[in-house]
């Protein structure tokens, strides 16, 4: 996973934890202003969400900020 992606989920993350609390759910939609903003970034998401770690289509914040910096 790009170093971009990284910091933008892990930043993206953050954030709704600190406005929604410690049980916010996320999806991997949620680290894209525009679902076409960036086809190649949100495809590189979408594949390390669905198919490398089969994860649903929400998950907690927390869980994906920590797989995120486990990877670095």
């Amino acid at each position: 996973m790009r170093s971009e992606l990284r910091a933008r989920m892990i930043e993206t993350c953050n954030k709704k934890i600190a406005t929604k609390g410690d049980s916010v759910n996320v999806s991997f939609y949620a680290f894209f202003a525009n679902r076409n903003d960036d086809p190649e970034l949100l495809m590189e998401a979408a594949t390390w969400w669905i198919q490398t770690h089969e994860l649903d289509h929400f998950e907690k914040a927390h869980k994906i900020k920590g797989m995120v910096e486990q990877s670095l």
